[in-house]
């Protein structure tokens, strides 16, 4: 049976593989759980959950609220910042950090997404290198339970069907990230 997930490309090997149609902003609004990343930022973490909400009208700008549990600590901590869109680049963002984190910025893909299950949408992200952090990727699942194992597996495949080095390096570096 073929795959119906379809994923393309960051920007910078578009010349390699195609890029992914962006989702709408209404798509994106709302919270999401990151099920599944290749970041070591999330490592020993649980809950990891994103909140997109548009800050004007016109969708240039949405707040970026991430929140987030270590493993064994009730504490909730979070990261706050907004989200511009990427000229030339649709589907991409580039957060700057708020308060103290205003030095810290990042850059941000929509690789591929859809919905599952009824209601459950997905979302597969790619975040560029920074000072802090290497490239890594985040699943994320509209329902906190996540997807289903088979939908994970046929979006490491769509990824791993880039034939890009990078995009391939990060899918296999994968890892579930508890959500209870």
């Amino acid at each position: 049976m073929a795959s119906i997930i379809e994923i393309g490309c960051p920007q910078i090997y578009a010349k390699q593989a195609k890029k992914c149609a962006p989702p709408t902003n209404e798509f994106l609004m709302g919270t999401w759980h990151v099920t599944h990343s290749s970041l070591p930022l999330w490592k020993g973490k649980r809950n990891v959950n994103i909140t997109y909400k548009e800050i004007d009208s016109a969708g240039e700008k949405i707040d970026d609220l991430v929140q987030y549990q270590a493993i064994g600590s009730d504490k909730i901590k979070s990261v706050n910042g907004v989200d511009t869109p990427t000229p030339g680049n649709p589907g991409a963002w580039d957060w700057r950090g708020k308060g103290w984190l205003k030095i810290a910025s990042s850059h941000w893909e929509c690789l591929g997404f859809g919905h599952v299950d009824g209601n459950n949408r997905w979302a597969v992200t790619y975040f560029a290198k920074t000072l802090f952090t290497p490239a890594g990727m985040d699943f994320y699942s509209w329902d906190k339970q996540g997807l289903p194992q088979s939908t994970v597996d046929e979006i490491i495949q769509a990824l791993k069907g880039l034939e890009v080095k990078e995009i391939t390096d990060l899918a296999d570096a994968m890892f579930e990230i508890p959500q209870n």
